[in-house]
């Protein structure tokens, strides 16, 4: 039997920094995983889906950026199988430094699939016992396969079978219009794919601001991805020319797309089941374990992070998560942040933080709420990497003036984004951006102008026309 202070059941970006904090704080700590460390994140997840982002952008700028700088590329072919190769190398690579980690900080690593014998017993297939006085359940979460018939089809996938796949399907219709769905089918479209969304809402992204969304749909058109909104799925058939997806328009019209491959990307569910939770006393719902802001569930000396806890599905918060849970383990009293960024990485890519223009409005009145929007078409460094689609937007509320969302959609906004985090995170006020000295030229100093344009104080763009 292990007997230890804290036990975190499951390897992935919620668990792992748990454990890492926690061993830290002075605590004995084990971690609990029944298959490679990292998680979904890291094996099939964040990091495999990106590194197909960036050799995804190496074929954007072998046909079409290269040129624009000058720079002449005979021929450009995409060699999958390389493509594949640099994938599992970097995440065979980042596994192995995340056990390193571990090591390093003396966290005890068991392997195996764990359940809760009681309140402070892990049980481990194999025999092996954890004896814990808190601990932290951390065990991610799953595709979720809606019931329309024949998604259970030997030509459609979930997003980890479709990193898996050996070629690139000349016809990739992608199920779902959220973040997965829009990374996938803007990763396969620079693959050479012939790539066709389909979405049950009537816009893309549901959950970001109107402006991004519009930006992101016209890019997509201006790319090629067929994109269906409004659309229901009714079923898939496999036939001699492919796989069949019949779909409601939104018009109610019965209609059809064929493809190599589906991919189902339609959300993910929370791995709630088999975890002994009941013997624990650990109230659970059906889509997450519910938790308090320090990520306590009912059981006080037992905390539940990442996907499992429902807050938000993205690894930096499951990273953040598990270092607050670690620390009232501790016997701190630390809160979690809700200032969390949200990355999309198409191309262009989407980026946001705190709330959207709709969102603040509502919180604050339409007349309580200004916005600064400034286009990357007015940025030197945009024109120099040869894209200047998108923009960053600022919106803040007019009786602190404090900044309460950033969204960026263009060229490295996921990187950009950061900055928006900072400002909200410590409050800070819509002038305080403005009047900043930004570094030029650089993509970043669009946030100050969008704060100035939202002063009334633009500088690079016309002055908006008095009404």
């Amino acid at each position: 039997m292990i007997e230890v202070d804290v036990a975190v059941l499951g390897g992935g970006p919620g668990g792992y920094p748990a454990a890492i904090r926690a061993a830290q704080l002075g605590k004995s700590a084990a971690l609990i995983e029944q298959g490679r460390l990292g998680g979904t994140c890291l094996n099939v997840g964040c990091i495999p889906t990106k590194a197909w982002v960036q050799s995804a952008h190496a074929m954007k700028d072998a046909h079409t950026t290269f040129a624009q700088l000058g720079v002449t590329v005979p021929s450009a072919e995409l060699d999958f199988a390389r493509v594949q190769a640099n994938k599992g190398e970097i995440v065979d690579r980042m596994v192995t430094g995340v056990g390193g980690l571990l090591k390093a900080n003396g966290v005890t690593v068991v392997e195996g699939r764990g359940t809760f014998a009681d309140a402070n017993t892990i049980q481990v297939e194999g025999g092996e016992q954890v004896r814990f006085q808190n601990a932290i359940i951390a065990t991610g979460s799953r595709p979720a396969i809606p019931p329309v018939e024949g998604l259970d089809g030997p030509r459609c996938v979930d997003s980890t079978g479709l990193l898996a796949v050996e070629d690139v399907p000349k016809r990739l219709i992608v199920l779902g219009g959220g973040v997965i769905g829009v990374e996938f089918a803007s990763i396969f479209n620079h693959f050479g794919s012939d790539v066709t969304v389909v979405e049950m809402l009537d816009h893309l992204i549901p959950m970001e601001d109107a402006d991004a969304v519009k930006e992101l749909e016209r890019a997509f058109k201006k790319s090629g991805i067929a994109v269906h909104l409004g659309a229901k799925a009714t079923k898939a058939t496999d036939g001699d020319d492919g796989v069949t997806l019949h779909f409601t328009d939104a018009k109610g019209t019965e209609q059809t797309v064929t493809g190599d491959l589906v991919l189902v990307a339609t959300g993910r569910r929370a791995n709630v089941e088999d975890l002994g939770l009941e013997a624990a006393g650990v109230e659970a719902e059906k889509t997450r374990i519910p938790t308090d802001g320090r990520r306590r569930t009912n059981v006080g000396h037992i905390y539940a992070v990442g996907d499992v806890a429902g807050y938000w599905q993205l690894a930096h918060t499951a990273f953040k998560e598990g270092e607050v849970a670690a620390e009232n383990c501790a016997g701190h009293e630390v809160e979690m942040s809700g200032v969390v960024p949200r990355c999309i990485y198409t191309d262009p890519e989407v980026a946001a933080v705190g709330l959207t223009e709709a969102q603040a409005v509502e919180t604050y009145g339409k007349e309580n709420v200004r916005v600064g929007k400034f286009p990357f078409q007015a940025v030197a460094r945009a024109a120099m990497f040869a894209d200047k689609t998108g923009f960053v937007k600022t919106i803040h509320e007019t009786g602190l003036d404090a900044l309460v969302g950033v969204v960026v959609v263009g060229h490295s906004a996921t990187e950009i984004v950061n900055a928006g985090v900072i400002g909200i995170d410590s409050e800070a006020r819509i002038d305080t951006v403005g009047d900043s000295i930004a570094a030029h030229p650089t993509l970043a100093e669009a946030f100050k102008e969008a704060a100035l344009v939202a002063l009334d104080r633009p500088l690079h763009v016309p002055p908006a026309k008095k009404r």
